[in-house]
């Protein structure tokens, strides 16, 4: 059990998306007025994975998930999902949110559910918190273009390629770490160096298209060009993330590094030729950086 009385925030956070950021603000408020320390709960898989055996395609990699709480300075503590999964809500309630999270305070969202099959929601949530004197607050909806921020509108959007809709309703670039593995080496060909990346089952895949991004190496921001898809220009490829990063010289074989999606470009060609295609690449690289230069400061949460 924690010894420190909890601010404990409930909900998915599989996208920790501006909704859920709302969330876990509320556990800082709490904070700020009784001293509580901000808890995040984290089940160890996705629920619907234990449920159905098949999960929605993640839209944020638990460790850039982890890494991105830990920025917000709150605490996080994971529970297995099989442990909980057939618990009423009241044995929910009484076993993790007391008796290990030693919860003063419960934070979730409007459309929060829980207990066993979903059985209960926030009214249930509300009756017990009046029954244990814990403080609860249920954050509205955080809407964007007239309809609540979600997971599923984003990852939507990434799907279609609208990178722009998709980091407006996470409130930071929507991003991915990969291992970067050896590829043909075609890059060099004409004159622009990449990295290959290839996306791991269950992650939500991209619009095949080229991007203007952002490529992270020890800690420091490159504008790059990110083509998603086959590379039609070539045969026999597999689906990845191949960027050019632009500025930067060094060998990255075998590293994660992290991308981070800034607007979609244009859909993939099949050029007729390396001049061609090279000539686009230059075009692709000089606005990519423009928009690079332009971006702003959207944050990370």
């Amino acid at each position: 059990m924690t010894e420190t009385k909890t601010a404990v925030t409930l909900g998915s956070f599989d996208g920790l998306h501006k909704g859920h950021i709302a969330v876990i603000a509320c556990a800082f408020e709490m904070q700020k007025k009784h001293g509580l320390l901000p808890l995040v709960l984290l089940f160890d898989r996705h629920p619907m994975l234990t449920v159905s055996g098949k999960a929605p395609d993640m839209i944020l990699q638990p460790t850039l998930r982890d890494g991105l709480i830990a920025k917000t300075g709150a605490g996080k503590r994971i529970v297995s999902f099989r442990e909980v999964r057939n618990m009423t809500c009241r044995e929910f309630f009484e076993k993790i949110l007391i008796g290990k999270l030693n919860a003063g305070g419960i934070c979730c969202g409007w459309n929060y559910r829980f207990g066993k099959n979903n059985e209960g929601g926030t009214e249930e949530l509300k009756a017990l918190c009046e029954e244990y004197g814990v403080e609860l607050k249920i954050t509205p909806p955080v809407d964007f273009g007239g309809f609540p921020v979600s997971s599923t509108r984003i990852r939507q959007a990434v799907e279609n390629g609208d990178i722009a809709l998709a980091n407006a309703m996470l409130g930071r670039e929507f991003r991915y770490k990969l291992t970067v593995v050896d590829g043909q080496h075609r890059g060099r060909l004409i004159g622009s160096p990449t990295i290959n990346q290839r996306f791991e089952e269950g992650f939500v895949r991209p619009k095949k298209g080229v991007y203007a991004s952002v490529t992270v190496v020890d800690g420091k921001e490159y504008p790059s060009v990110t083509n998603i898809g086959l590379r039609p220009s070539f045969e026999n490829e597999d689906f990845r993330s191949e960027t050019c990063i632009l500025g930067f010289s060094g060998n990255l074989y075998g590293q994660e590094i992290e991308v981070r999606l800034l607007e979609y470009l244009r859909d993939e060609i099949k050029f007729d030729s390396i001049d061609e295609l090279s000539a686009q690449i230059n075009a692709d690289a000089e606005t990519s950086e423009e928009i690079f230069k332009n971006r702003g400061e959207l944050g990370d949460v």
